[in-house]
């Protein structure tokens, strides 16, 4: 049996290429080793399926830290407003919510499986699941076709790799797809754990004095050893019995793990922001306040409306403050230190969780390799890669997924070109 394109992998990428290579024209295989497609996407959002971004493309590629720049010649031929009107066409509606996120009116992510996989079959698509492939076949310098641990092959002079990552093993990423890109001499970048949360032996992680704490709209600031900072995200976090998850830990994530490695270091401190919108003046003020409105008032129960109340013991002890104290009986010296800590609650964390835990994996096939305008192979003729394979890694909120429509799109159309040219 032969097909005029084979894509390995039922992931956004590999479900976008098959509708796109279909759409030019070309005979399609998709193949699966798992029995379902579409199984990382179907959790994805929380089970709601954030498709997309609606932001302009440079902001797009500016929340895609790992290589983002790559895809701006995809991005000239389908972007994401091509995705949001790719998805309502097929009479998915999107709604629009924070920072741009596009999710389903449905709020179902298996509503968005479900209609790619009705497209591609209704394109013709052949889809072959529980198929594990063996190892792609390379002839002089031109792929020739696939073979399955069955001893199975099926022939091809294009095969799109779109197998993911290493992040989410149990949703079938588990990292085939890298051995059969070294098998063409692809080289693959140092993979790590990216979009995952972050790690601390602090006294009041292990004694779990916060597990479970939320803040909303806080800084995170990743500092490295020579007191620079690196990167410093807004949003939500919470803190866990093993260190700090939430929106902006696992944007932090990636820059803790690169700094630690460029200054060959096993701990980073970090520092969070609880009122990023007010300066020291602004909260000094407001802390004096509250203090002068109930003079007698202990102050661990003085700023139970202003701070989250397990996090107060924490902050007091950190600026030396007795609990049991009044306002009154503090030195204005340790209130602008205390207001300090509000302002930069510093501690150190030692790394982050595997990369099996990690939402995105970073790394991947090197990008100097691939045509940025096709995604095909510049070492191997009829070789496509798309998605988290690629080294290319964004940050959690529509980017990952848009950069595996982006490049699913560009390597179907591209492979089927090469197929009728």
């Amino acid at each position: 049996m032969s097909y005029d394109v084979i894509v390995i992998g039922g992931g956004p990428a590999g479900l976008m290429a098959s509708i796109s290579a279909s759409e030019n024209g070309a005979k399609v295989l998709l193949i699966d080793k798992g029995n379902k497609l579409g199984r990382k996407l179907a959790i994805s959002g929380g089970g709601r399926c954030n498709v997309t971004n609606a932001h302009e493309v440079d902001e797009i590629i500016k929340n895609i830290p790992g290589n983002g720049r790559f895809l701006f010649s995809a991005f000239s031929n389908f972007n994401n407003q091509d995705i949001i009107q790719f998805f309502e066409n097929l009479g998915i509606q999107l709604k629009e919510e924070d920072r741009g996120r596009m999710f389903p009116v449905s709020d179902k992510a298996m509503t968005v499986v479900r209609t790619l996989i009705n497209k591609a079959k209704d394109l013709g698509v052949h889809i072959k699941t529980n198929s594990p492939v063996n190892q792609v076949i390379y002839a002089n310098q031109q792929t020739k076709g696939i073979e399955l641990q069955t001893g199975e092959t099926i022939k091809s002079n294009a095969i799109i790799i779109a197998a993911g990552g290493k992040s989410v093993p149990h949703t079938g990423s588990t990292g085939d797809g890298y051995a059969w890109a070294k098998d063409a001499g692809h080289t693959i970048t140092e993979l790590f754990p990216t979009e995952v949360p972050i790690t601390s032996n602090e006294t009041f992680i292990q004694k779990k004095e916060l597990q479970g704490l939320s803040l909303r709209n806080i800084e995170l600031t990743v500092w490295n050893p020579k007191n620079k900072k690196v990167i410093t995200h807004e949003g939500d976090m919470i803190f866990t019995h093993f260190g700090i998850s939430g929106p902006v830990a696992l944007r932090c994530s990636q820059f803790i793990i690169k700094t630690m490695k460029k200054f060959n270091t096993n701990q980073v401190q970090v520092s969070i922001d609880l009122f990023p919108s007010q300066s020291e003046e602004q909260l000094l003020q407001t802390i004096q306040h509250i203090g002068e409105n109930e003079p007698k008032k202990q102050i661990k129960n003085l700023f139970k409306k202003m701070l989250p109340e397990r996090f107060i013991p924490l902050l007091l002890k950190k600026a030396k403050i007795q609990e049991e104290f009044n306002f009154k009986n503090v030195t204005n010296s340790k209130w602008l230190e205390f207001i300090s800590n509000l302002k930069k609650f510093s501690f150190y964390v030692k790394g982050t969780r595997s990369i099996e835990e990690a939402f995105v994996t970073g790394g991947g096939v090197h990008l100097k390799e691939i045509d940025p305008k096709t995604m095909q192979s510049k070492l191997m003729n009829g070789l496509f890669f798309c998605g988290e394979i690629l080294d290319i890694h964004g940050y959690t909120g529509g980017y990952n997924i848009t950069a595996a429509f982006v490049t699913g799109h560009t390597a179907g159309k591209h492979a089927a070109k090469m197929i009728t040219v």
